[in-house]
C-alpha cells in the first residue's frame, strides 16, 4: 500500500507549492490532501470539507477551524503519511487504517504568526496573540506525533527544537538549478526588455512588499555606486520607487513581473543580488548563485546556509551601515561565478529527491 502526501493548501504558485510537487514526483503512487487546491498542477488532489464552503481560499477566516478539519480526515490506507506543513498540516489525522501509519513531517517552518509573531505581520495584533496563547500548546502536542521531522534548514531545525521541542534532521527544499543554468530562451519582447537595462547593476528580486526589504538593494546601489534593477511586481511598488528617487536618483529601474526565461538572463547579468529578509531558507538566493552571481544576505536567517561569506557572496550583520553594506558589496562581487555556481549544485532537485526517498524510507 503506498503512502499519502499532506500539504497546507495549493496556491497556483509558491515556494512550499513547490516542494509539494518535488514530494509527490519522488512518491507518484502515493494519495495527495490539501484543505483546498487553487492550482491546475498535481492532479488528482484530494480536498478536505473546507473546500466545498465559503471559506476556501480565504485563510484568515479559515484557520480557527483548520486543526479540526485536519483531525476528521476520511476513512483511508496506507503504509505512510508525510505532511508538507508551515501551519497545522503536521495535524492531518486520517480514519481507518492509516490512522496507524508512521507520520512523518518535512517543515517549512512551526507557524511564524504564532510562534514567532515579530517576522509576521500577521500575528502582530492583540487578537492574534490571543489566539496565538491558545494555539502553542495545542499544536506542540500535535508535533509530538511524527515519528520523525525534517526542516528545511538548520535556523528552522532550531526554530522546530524551541518551539515544538523535537529533533528534526535537515533536507533542503529543491532547487530548480537546471532551469537556471540551461541557456534561456528569450523572446523578443524580454530581448528588448532586457536590452534596456544597464550592464551590470545591483539585483533585487521579490514581491514588492515591505518584509522582503528591496529598499535594500537600492542602498547597496547608492554605496557602491552601482546601478539596481528591481525585479518582481506588488502593491509596494510605488514607495520603492518614491524611496528611488530620493536615495539614488536615476540609477534604479524595474522589470516588474519578468518571465522566467528573462528573470534567468537578469540574474545572469547581475554584478550582485541583495537578498536581505529573515527568510525560514531562501530559493532566490540559490538560484541566483546557480546563475553564476553573488549573493549579499541577511546574517540572520536561513540563507547563510546556502550562501558562504566571502566565496559565493556577503553575510550582513547590519543593513543600516553604509560602510558595513559597502564592504559586503565588495566582498561579493570579488566572488569567482564558478564558485557560485558549484555551490548551487549542493540545492538542486535531484538532491532533494534523493533525500526525501531516504527520509520516508529510513522511518517506515
Amino acid at each position: 500500500m503506498p503512502g499519502i502526501i499532506v500539504h497546507e493548501w495549493v496556491a497556483p504558485s509558491g515556494g512550499s507549492e513547490n516542494v509539494f510537487e518535488a514530494i509527490a514526483r519522488a512518491f507518484p503512487d502515493a494519495e495527495r490532501w490539501c484543505l483546498w487546491n487553487e492550482s491546475d498542477r498535481l492532479q488528482p488532489i484530494h480536498e478536505t470539507m473546507l473546500a466545498r464552503t465559503p471559506l476556501k481560499g480565504r485563510k484568515a477566516l479559515a484557520l480557527p477551524v483548520m486543526p479540526a478539519v485536519w483531525r476528521h480526515l476520511p476513512k483511508r490506507d496506507a503504509d505512510w503519511v508525510l505532511t508538507s506543513t508551515h501551519l497545522f498540516a503536521h495535524h492531518a489525522r486520517f480514519d481507518g487504517p492509516a490512522r496507524e501509519a508512521p507520520k512523518l513531517v518535512y517543515a517549512h517552518t512551526p507557524a511564524r504568526y504564532i510562534w514567532v509573531p515579530e517576522l509576521d505581520a500577521r500575528g502582530d495584533s492583540i487578537p492574534a496573540r490571543l489566539v496565538s496563547s491558545a494555539l502553542k500548546p495545542l499544536d506542540r502536542k500535535r508535533a509530538q506525533e511524527p515519528v520523525a521531522i525534517a526542516a528545511n534548514s538548520k535556523f528552522i531545525a532550531q526554530r522546530i527544537a524551541d518551539t515544538w521541542e523535537r529533533e528534526a534532521e535537515v533536507i533542503y527544499p529543491n532547487v530548480d538549478v537546471a532551469r537556471i543554468t540551461a541557456e534561456p530562451q528569450l523572446s523578443a519582447l524580454d530581448e528588448a526588455s532586457l536590452a534596456a537595462l544597464p550592464d551590470q547593476f545591483i539585483l533585487g528580486f521579490s514581491r514588492f512588499v515591505p518584509y522582503k526589504r528591496l529598499d535594500a538593494a537600492i542602498d547597496a546601489g547608492r554605496v557602491s555606486g552601482l546601478p539596481v534593477v528591481l525585479a518582481g511586481g506588488g502593491d509596494g511598488e510605488e514607495s520603492l520607487r518614491a524611496y528611488a528617487e530620493r536615495v539614488h536618483p536615476g540609477k534604479v529601474h524595474f522589470s516588474l513581473n519578468p518571465s522566467d526565461a528573462l528573470l534567468s538572463a537578469i540574474l545572469r547579468r547581475a554584478t550582485a543580488l541583495v537578498f536581505a529578509p529573515i527568510e525560514d531558507f531562501g530559493i532566490i538566493p540559490v538560484e541566483a548563485m546557480a546563475a553564476g552571481t553573488p549573493v549579499l544576505v541577511n546574517a540572520t536567517g536561513g540563507a547563510v546556509e546556502s550562501v558562504v561569506d566571502g566565496v559565493t557572496g556577503a553575510h550582513v550583520h547590519d543593513w543600516s551601515s553604509d560602510d558595513d553594506l559597502r564592504a559586503a558589496v565588495n566582498r561579493a562581487v570579488a566572488c569567482a561565478p564558478d564558485a557560485c555556481r558549484e555551490r548551487a549544485k549542493l540545492f538542486g532537485a535531484d538532491v532533494f529527491d534523493h533525500r526525501i526517498r531516504e527520509f520516508v524510507a529510513s522511518h517506515t
